[in-house]
């Protein structure tokens, strides 16, 4: 949307680096993602009478890495997409593969091998495991470090990969 209404190229003339804008940009919904993610929680333990078996903290430490991973995921969209309705299509397209492939609905180890591969690279099924492991069956940082590892390492790469594009557009 700041591409078509012309402030990208406000900000690209400023002396601020290309990582520090991308910060910029990441931070408020960083802070607006753990904020639903905590009423979300909240409303599920208290409106629905989910326990939460595992701790809350951890949960909240690996629920930030998984908005980080998200929120990576949408800025790279947004250095491919053009406009803002090729970056809400594209969004779409992918959130809905990234559904069908998180184990939410069917487990990971009933999917062909290929495609149980690719889900490798969705941050919801890590989020979603993690979940079911806090909640459920009180699970610590041991038996979830997989899940984070995993969760930082798509969060690293997909940030990585989404700054250099920004730079080659901004250059």
């Amino acid at each position: 949307k700041e591409r078509e209404a012309g402030t990208l190229e406000q900000l690209l003339v400023t002396p601020l680096k290309p990582w520090q804008i991308i910060a910029g940009k990441t931070i408020p919904f960083a802070m607006l993602g753990i904020a639903e993610m905590a009423l979300a929680t909240t409303v599920g333990v208290l409106w629905f009478k989910i326990p939460i078996v595992g701790n809350v903290a951890l949960l909240a430490v690996l629920g930030f890495a998984f908005i980080l991973a998200t929120l990576g995921l949408g800025v790279l969209i947004s250095t491919m997409a053009g406009t803002q309705q090729q970056a809400l299509f594209i969004t779409w397209f992918f959130l809905q593969i990234f559904i069908l492939l998180s184990g939410l609905f069917y487990p990971i180890e009933n999917m062909p091998r290929a495609v149980q591969m690719i889900t490798v690279i969705n941050p919801l099924r890590y989020f979603i495991a993690i979940n079911r492991e806090i909640f459920l069956k009180g699970g610590g940082l041991g038996v979830l470090w997989p899940e984070l590892r995993s969760l930082l390492v798509i969060g690293v790469c997909v940030f990585g990969f989404a700054t250099m594009r920004f730079h080659k557009r901004a250059g």
